[in-house]
């Protein structure tokens, strides 16, 4: 028995852990994580409980202001403002429950609100909880009251304020280091990401957004709503739609919805879905139902005109590919997968959406014949080139007899394993990294690719550039899937494709590079969930017979602040190349011991403009970046 176990289990051993003391042994539970997304969704849910006063009608403006240091942030509302006087069976202010009462909220009866993005009631209570410091500023009934909160708990009881004209709610916070780590700070770009989405969504709200480490102030304010949101949608996605005009509907009955979508020259879906104001990354109930309604509705359309290509199948993702979608609806009783509403789950809203969508289609096709016609010629065209390729795929097998290898770069150390799904390729930095990788390797799955210094940056080259340059050819070549109009799935040798690169800036630097090639010109790898990024150690600690690997400078200090017995030696590594082909194996090739990072597309918007504007030829946004990111910058050897 080990001597960690108990000798008696009884009541005693139970914790009872109650509101916020759950939320913060457990934060993840309710935000996700503690990580970037898990910081800012305690923004989301304020900022959502005050569109909540938009979408029922009573509130028009939200203001977000954004402290100097990026450590606290106000939103302001002119809603109703949250009810201050003592709630009948708790004894306490509503204010306060609705701040420290998991579960307390006025949006369970469906009159206070209508509609909701969270009928929970624990957003307000969870930001509270993970908040070094909550203050809550409420004017309503003539008067202005405050209430203040230390990690969850109230610091003191509501106070009245004195006389206020108006009604509305302020909110600041600033999340706590001891849940987020010491350098916790938001960033002003997401957060004007999701205002601005915001904006689009709800036609009459208007947002100002101020960053106080810039002393600038934006307002955020769109008449025309998701249509043009859709216009900046294939703006960015710089692949037009090819067909004039674009297909809208706006729906007040239950569900109430509005949706706007076009097919593009793009080869890849991109939709964007909503729930009661709420982004729904993995979608659900809703985006089932536009699916739905997209292929019987387009179906039907050829049956009637007798499009259909004899011998010739149309699959429901032939129809969808080149969509750019967005979708927004609103539900009385949402049911989301989770408190942080990445998904819906009501079953009713599959056929809802979809018998609101599919006649208001096959209307707008019969009306719009030239666009129809091109619709219907990019989906015969797509559903063609699935056919050849899946023919190709059967007729040729991954790497078998002697074509299979043809065309390879000869610096590709390959692996012996013949079925892509087993297979792994490591695009290392470097001949001397690349040469421990191959000794410390798995030579029947693994297979290495070294790269000679800085490859080109993709963002700022053609394709033929891209093509000529040696290394990004060698790296083509050896994922066998091609590029461009010849990019083919089925050609994939490797399932993974992970990008193995030192564990400093100039590391860092390489493997974005090598991140904005793929985005730009192998997007379909990432969307598909093929490309990683390794974790190889910067330091090695010894401590006592304890060895402890450090992927960086913060992770180092964490395992210094443990205590340990015995004196820390250091290592630090100044690269791959420098480590042995065990130390090499053991940390970041070994599958069963090491960490990798799976590398997304949560959003489309946000990700083009982060590469274009950091790798792009306009230099402003990048002296931008590098200018509020000085004081966190490494210092280097030299």
């Amino acid at each position: 028995m080990s001597s960690t176990t108990p000798k008696t289990y009884d009541a005693s051993s139970i914790q009872l852990l109650e509101g916020v003391e759950h939320v913060r042994k457990r934060p993840g539970m309710y935000i996700g994580g503690v990580n970037k997304d898990g910081l800012h969704h305690l923004i989301w849910e304020i900022i959502d409980n005050s569109v909540d006063e938009v979408i029922n009608g009573h509130a028009s403006r939200i203001e977000v202001t954004l402290d100097k240091d990026h450590r606290g942030i106000a939103i302001k509302d002119n809603g109703r403002g949250i009810p201050v006087d003592k709630h009948p069976k708790i004894g306490i202010s509503a204010i306060e429950a609705v701040f420290t009462k998991l579960g307390a909220g006025g949006k369970f009866d469906g009159e206070s609100y209508k509609h909701s993005g969270g009928l929970h009631g624990v957003g307000a209570a969870v930001a509270n909880a993970l908040s070094e410091r909550l203050e809550a500023t409420v004017i309503r009934d003539g008067y202005s009251w405050q209430i203040a909160f230390v990690r969850g708990q109230v610091e003191g009881k509501l106070k009245k304020l004195g006389p206020a004209r108006g009604n509305g709610t302020t909110v600041y916070l600033r999340p706590d280091p001891e849940i987020f780590g010491a350098k916790v700070s938001f960033d002003a770009q997401v957060i004007r990401e999701r205002l601005e989405a915001k904006s689009y969504l709800h036609k009459g709200l208007r947002i100002l957004f101020t960053d106080q480490s810039t002393e600038k102030t934006e307002e955020l304010f769109h008449a025309d709503g998701i249509s043009e949101y859709l216009g900046k949608l294939i703006e960015v996605r710089q692949k037009p739609a090819i067909h004039g005009g674009a297909f809208y509907l706006e729906r007040e009955a239950d569900p109430k919805l509005e949706v706007a979508f076009a097919w593009t020259e793009a080869t890849d879906e991109a939709m964007y879905s909503f729930v009661n104001g709420v982004p729904t990354h993995d979608g659900g109930a809703h985006e089932q139902g536009l699916r739905n309604a997209l292929g019987k509705g387009l179906r039907a359309y050829m049956q009637a005109h007798k499009l259909d290509p004899k011998g010739l199948t149309i699959a429901l993702e032939d129809i969808r590919e080149g969509m750019a979608a967005i979708l927004s609806v609103y539900v009385l009783e949402p049911q989301f997968q989770s408190q942080t509403k990445n998904r819906l789950n009501n079953p009713e809203v599959v056929g809802q959406v979809e018998g609101a969508i599919r006649p208001a289609l096959e209307q707008w096709l019969h009306e719009n014949r030239s666009a129809a016609e091109a619709i219907v010629g990019r989906v015969i065209a797509s559903a063609r080139a699935r056919a050849a390729s899946r023919a190709a795929s059967q007729a040729i097998s991954r790497k078998g007899g002697g074509q299979g290898r043809l065309g390879l770069p000869g610096k590709l150390a390959d692996c012996s394993a013949r079925e892509a799904e087993r297979s792994e390729l490591f695009i290392v930095e470097g001949d001397s990294a690349g040469g421990s990788a191959k000794m410390g390797r798995d030579r029947k799955t693994q297979a290495i690719l070294p790269l000679r210094g800085k490859v080109l940056n993709a963002e700022q080259a053609s394709l033929a550039k891209v093509l000529e340059n040696e290394e990004l050819g060698n790296v083509v070549k050896a994922l066998g899937c091609g590029i461009g109009k010849e990019f083919n799935l089925a050609g994939l040798r490797y399932h993974r494709i992970i990008l193995l690169m030192d564990a400093d800036s100039d590391g860092h630097h390489i493997a974005t590079l090598l991140l904005t090639f793929f985005y730009r010109y192998l997007p379909e790898l990432i969307r598909r969930g093929h490309v990683y990024l390794a974790q190889p150690p910067l330091y090695r600690v010894d401590i006592g017979k304890e060895t402890f690997w450090a992927a960086d400078d913060a992770h180092l200090q964490r395992i210094l602040a443990e205590p340990r017995r015995g004196t820390p030696e250091i290592q630090r590594f100044k690269g791959l190349g420098e480590m042995m082909p065990e130390t090499l194996r053991d940390t970041t090739l070994d599958p069963r011991r090491r960490q990798l990072i799976k590398i997304g597309i949560r959003d489309e918007l946000a990700t083009d403009r982060a590469i274009n504007g950091l790798m792009g030829k306009d230099a402003s946004s990048r002296y931008s970046f590098i200018m509020e990111r000085a004081a966190e910058a490494e210092q280097l050897d030299v």
